[in-house]
């Protein structure tokens, strides 16, 4: 029976769950890079021993480290991003290889062929690539030096180039989100890219056809139809059915559009997941009850899943990397918090869980299907 390896990055290190197909049961190791904050851990689809993590912290930087065995053990994987050998300088090198200073690394990509393969999203927005499991990174400065780049803003959480997707039938489309600069689409392995945020609007643009400048909080597709795209944008869900091209409003009945995770069904391209909280002020669940609502219909129509998950006097939030799905016949859904704890749903989320408590916030949660 094949099993689950959830993957939880938090405020104070990083959490790994695993779990057989039944999803009953878990085991939490010990806390990896206790004291660290850890923006994202994501692993290899093609090698389920080969890992890689984001570590960060105010007093000694950035660092990115890789497991090849599943997590057991970790070795740092930074040596050409660091400055002159020292790490925690917040140095890249980019293509001229010129030392290039950032924030951090939001999120990793690892290639869907190559486990050598990774890309990485960055603070202040940028992109790069490793095809030596991380020994070497170079930048891919065409989004950079995109000409529409001085009119990209930070949003709150800053200027986070926090989402990648690789379209599974066409490896050279990469479409990737930018708080608060929008959606972009690379059509060739990364060299050129196009914002594709028609469609978007914003009350704080005062062009009403503005090019880039939305708060994209995160973008989620479905691997058997990659050109239908659904967005959780700073007010509003959206939907686009051409490969970003133009976007369509599909918040429907949702009782407020406002929120950060998106996700969609592994084997249901038209079941969507969103995690609504009251306000862009107030960044908790509505009436202190946390609900997960689902569309089985691409939008528009939602309904809220509650059993199982506290329906008073809850005041968390579910961040945007925060949530993910397994591909399992039946298709889990799973989420963390900033209270700590991380829900599970075996039934597609008509039921939840929570299968740990008392973590530090959560900042991200991935998923690996393991044989």
């Amino acid at each position: 029976m094949s099993g689950v390896r959830l993957l939880v990055g938090t405020r104070k290190g990083a959490f790994i769950l695993t779990s057989d197909g039944k999803r009953e049961h878990w085991e939490i190791s010990r806390p990896h890079f206790a004291g660290w904050e850890l923006y994202h851990l994501k692993g290899s689809p093609v090698d389920p021993n080969r890992l890689y993590a984001s570590q960060s912290s105010g007093w000694f930087g950035q660092m990115l480290q890789r497991s090849n065995d599943g997590g057991k053990t970790w070795e740092p994987v930074d040596n050409k991003f660091t400055y002159d050998g020292v790490p925690g300088t917040h140095m890249w090198f980019d293509g001229t290889q010129r030392p290039w200073q950032f924030k951090r690394v939001w999120h990793l990509e690892p290639s869907l062929t190559d486990p050598d393969v990774v890309l990485a999203g960055v603070e202040d927005a940028a992109i790069f690539k490793t095809t030596d499991g991380g020994a070497s990174w170079h930048e891919m400065p065409g989004l950079r030096g995109h000409e529409s780049g001085s009119r990209w803003q930070p949003g709150a959480g800053g200027m986070c180039l926090h989402t990648i997707l690789v379209d599974p039938s066409n490896h050279d489309r990469i479409f990737i989100a930018i708080s608060a600069a929008g959606a972009f689409r690379s059509d060739d392995g990364g060299v050129t890219w196009k914002p594709i945020n028609r469609g978007l609007k914003s009350k704080y643009l005062p062009d009403p056809n503005a090019e880039v400048g939305f708060c994209v909080h995160r973008i989620a597709m479905n691997k058997a139809r990659p050109n239908v795209l659904f967005m959780q944008l700073h007010w509003n869900v959206m939907r686009s059915d051409d490969a970003g091209e133009s976007w369509q409003l599909v918040s429907g009945n949702l009782p407020t559009d406002f929120g950060f995770p998106i996700e969609v069904h592994a084997h249901e391209p038209d079941t969507v997941y969103v995690v609504p909280i009251k306000s862009d002020g107030e960044h908790f669940p509505i009436d202190g009850k946390l609900r997960v609502y689902r569309s089985r219909t691409g939008g528009n129509e939602w309904e809220p899943l509650t059993n199982g998950l506290p329906q008073s006097d809850c005041y968390v939030n579910v961040l945007r990397n925060a949530m993910a799905v397994d591909t399992l016949d039946s298709c889990g859904v799973y989420f963390g918090t900033t209270g700590g704890q991380v829900y599970a749903s075996s039934d597609s989320g008509d039921n939840w869980k929570p299968i740990v408590r008392d973590l530090p916030a959560v900042m991200s949660v991935e998923v690996q299907t393991l044989p």
